[in-house]
């Protein structure tokens, strides 16, 4: 097999390959995909050795390779391999299996990024980010208020004072005025006091992860260089000094959002004091200090807000500075701030008792109908940006970003208010000592059966789809392995393979139903918490009494089922924490969500290609310009192709016509041309065409994730290869006397053409300094 694979790597679709004469020593840049693997794996050697990078990621090359720069006679005609390891970015240890509680976060992150492809319109296109923001905001506010939902309200609001709740939690004892016999911790304001250090903590600890990640992931900074002359940024902002470099922008919305944290927590403290004080005959001074702290609270939330809308990213520069004190300040201005909400909470207030729930309704349905109303303007921003230059495989036509928006959302919600009923359900245990959530919380699960039915309905017609393209497949699996024994088993597995790889292709469908779904029924769930305190007598009692119960039948189902998730939620993290092959799943998740960096949220997880690419433009800019003539071809499979097309637009042109980029089970049309035209749309992989010495693709039918690169005119047939065979034999063969595997999305080196495609590559590639680029046969 060796053998058969060296001649057909002289050989191209046209015949031999000339080599050029002369040729100095050349390096294949090797970049793996989702999931990561071993540097022994991708060099195909047990003996590998670090030559540079840490323990988080590194290259490798063959033991034997080491010093191939000063051997170059010993490497004539074949590359010096070299193997870029990246996986442990995403899925190196087991605490990063917590970040799954940061999903929310990630999801708004990416609708940042799926802004649609727009000519003019700066202000149009900086109202869209800062709309993301905003939502991202809302998220922020709506977990920390969860926290406290379940902190204040439900244990230390309702349960401690409920004397059989508190009496059934023996370590809740010392709140209750009953089983304390009075003490000095059973004041209402001193347990809403003592419990707000849950909510503190958890805001503390996003604020600390958030600044711990960013040092150990994304605080590399870039290759700079000054803009050439033929250097234009007008098709991808991939390329600017400072697309990966968020530092400003990161540090300033931490600041904004663990401000927003703890001023959530102190409004849910003194709001409880400030409410009873407003009583008639309550104490006058309490009453002017509760009236002080909510005004300084609005103050704040203010600002907070106006630190969000103040700008976005800097990307034309690379800016090392931070933003002035006044914003490095807000959050020690809100703990502060909070720290007088607790001190003012706790003051001896005679005759104040506990009696049903905090008003959480209002502070809930705020926050839905806020992050409701800004998805539906996102949406129509979205709408005129994309009219200004329609992009016909754009994803919903432009209305991914608000789509996705939607659906970080509605996962909020859904954590918020299945946290919330398990611990209500849990304190309650018999279901009839305490209020329970707040009333919106319980609608919200309502939604969650007929969203449910919605979908299990989508996925029906899909699988139907899916069918029936199977049966088309059937003969064109027929004539691609023309000649062959027919095997009607084999021929329904490999079209039932290519059927299901579409089904990639139908996401933006599932995207568009799921999030309008949610939204229409996240709206019917708000309307029916406003409504809820009706009694039957004042509605018509037929009709009241079936939505009654089947509401209520909704909601009991839906509860069930948020506490279902949580569960496997939770299992699947402590599972994650434990297994590596599952927390190497994890890990793939991050792959795909990760890529891109925190300019909407800082509590996402970290952007691991602020890392990694820096670290592939360094290596390709030192190895290029180090000696005149050496030629160098990056090679990436899957999501290692979209951090070698990243990495390869942070170089400076006159290094890009010296690269070769081959591509393969690549999605950067498929999936990142489609969600984030902006940035991977059609223009911007014909630049990079155009910019590189010469571009290869190769694709599978038989792959869910890679495809073609799909460039318009004359550029096309240049850089996608013919999807391959898959299998490479549909029998047993002389080269394959045993049954060969349908490989789909992996080991695309086992196949001769991706042998051919780097050689062709590699022969273009002359020790001079490049001449103009031939024509579209590349």
């Amino acid at each position: 097999m060796e053998h058969a694979q060296e001649r057909a790597a002289s050989y191209g679709p046209d015949g031999p390959v000339p080599r050029p004469e002369n040729t100095r020593i050349a390096l294949e840049l090797l970049v793996h995909g989702v999931g990561g693997t071993t540097p022994q794996d991708m060099l195909d050697d047990p003996r590998t050795v670090r030559i540079t990078g840490d323990d988080t990621a590194a290259m490798f090359r063959r033991a034997d390779d080491v010093d191939a720069e000063d051997r170059p006679d010993d490497h004539q005609g074949r590359p010096v391999p070299e193997a870029y390891v990246w996986c442990n970015l995403t899925s190196g240890n087991s605490a990063r299996a917590l970040w799954l509680l940061l999903l929310p976060f990630m999801v708004v992150n990416l609708a940042h990024w799926m802004r649609p492809t727009t000519e003019g319109r700066q202000r149009t296109v900086r109202l869209y980010g800062l709309l993301v923001r905003l939502a991202g905001l809302t998220l922020t506010v709506l977990l920390v208020a969860a926290a406290c939902e379940v902190a204040l309200d439900l244990a230390a609001w309702q349960c401690a004072g409920t004397p059989t709740c508190a009496e059934r939690h023996s370590w809740l004892g010392f709140l209750s005025p009953v089983v304390s016999d009075g003490g000095w911790w059973s004041r209402p304001g001193r347990r809403l006091a003592l419990a707000a250090v849950v909510p503190a903590a958890l805001t503390g600890l996003l604020w600390y992860l958030s600044r711990r990640t960013w040092s150990a992931y994304e605080s590399q900074q870039p290759m700079s260089h000054e803009p050439e002359p033929d250097e234009d940024f007008g098709r991808t902002s991939l390329g600017r000094p400072g697309f990966w470099y968020g530092r400003r922008l990161v540090a300033r919305l931490r600041a904004a959002h663990t401000a927003a944290g703890l001023l959530t927590v102190a409004a849910a403290v003194g709001s409880a004091a400030a409410r009873f004080d407003r009583r008639a005959g309550g104490p006058v001074p309490l009453d002017v200090l509760g009236r002080l702290l909510e005004a300084a609270i609005v103050v704040g939330a203010v600002v907070v807000i106006w630190v969000v809308c103040r700008r976005g990213r800097s990307e034309h520069r690379l800016d090392r500075k931070l933003d002035d004190r006044l914003v490095r300040g807000l959050p020690l201005a809100a703990l502060a701030l909070l720290t007088f909400a607790l001190v003012y909470a706790g003051w001896e207030r005679p005759g104040w008792q506990s009696e049903g729930r905090l008003p959480g309704d209002t502070t809930f349905g705020a926050i839905a109908f806020l992050q409701g109303l800004l998805v539906i303007v996102l949406a129509v921003v979205a709408h005129v940006l994309h009219r200004t230059r329609p992009d016909p495989r754009a994803a919903m036509r432009g209305l991914g970003g608000p789509a996705v928006a939607m659906l970080a959302c509605a996962l909020g919600g859904v954590m918020s208010g299945g946290v919330s009923q398990r611990v209500s359900d849990w304190l309650d245990g018999t279901g009839a000592s305490i209020a329970g959530p707040p009333v919106l919380l319980t609608w919200q699960a309502s939604v969650i059966p007929p969203l449910l039915v919605v979908l299990v309905l989508l996925f029906g017609l899909l699988a139907w789809r899916a069918w029936l393209l199977r049966r088309s497949e059937l003969g064109a699996v027929e004539l691609d392995y023309a000649g062959e024994p027919r095997d009607r088993a084999r021929t329904r597995r490999i079209a039932s393979t290519r059927a299901m790889a579409t089904l990639t292709d139908r996401a933006p469908l599932v995207v568009a139903v799921t999030s309008t779904a949610t939204l229409l029924l996240g709206a019917g769930a708000l309307a029916g918490a406003l409504v809820s305190d009706k009694t039957p007598s004042e509605a018509a009692d037929g009709a009241y009494a079936f939505v009654h119960g089947a509401a209520e039948t909704a909601q009991a189902l839906g509860s069930w089922l948020i506490g279902v998730g949580f569960i496997l939620f939770v299992t699947w993290g402590r599972r994650a924490y434990k297994d590596a092959s599952a927390r190497r799943t994890i890990g793939i998740l991050w792959d795909v969500g990760t890529f891109w960096p925190r300019a909407a949220h800082p509590f996402a997880p970290p952007c691991y290609a602020e890392r990694a690419v820096p670290d592939l433009t360094w290596r390709m800019a030192t190895w290029t310009r180090a000696k005149e003539g050496r030629r160098l071809v990056i090679s990436g499979h899957s999501q290692g192709s979209v951090l070698a097309a990243a990495a390869v637009w942070q170089l400076r042109p006159s290094d890009r016509r010296r690269v070769a980029l081959l591509t393969y089970g690549s999605p950067l049309e498929r999936l990142y041309g489609r969600w984030f035209p902006a940035y991977f749309g059609p223009a911007a992989l014909a630049a990079l065409h155009s910019e590189v010495d010469c571009w290869r693709n190769v694709h599978r039918l038989t792959d869910p994730i890679g495809g073609p690169v799909r460039l318009p005119g004359e550029c096309g047939p240049a850089v996608d290869r013919e999807a391959l065979k898959d299998p490479m034999a549909y029998g047993r063969t002389v080269d394959h006397p045993l049954p060969a595997p349908i490989l789909g999305h992996s080991d695309y080196q086992a196949d001769p053409a991706f042998a051919e495609e780097r050689e062709r590559l590699l022969a273009r590639l002359r020790p001079e300094v490049p001449a103009p680029r031939p024509g579209p046969d590349c």
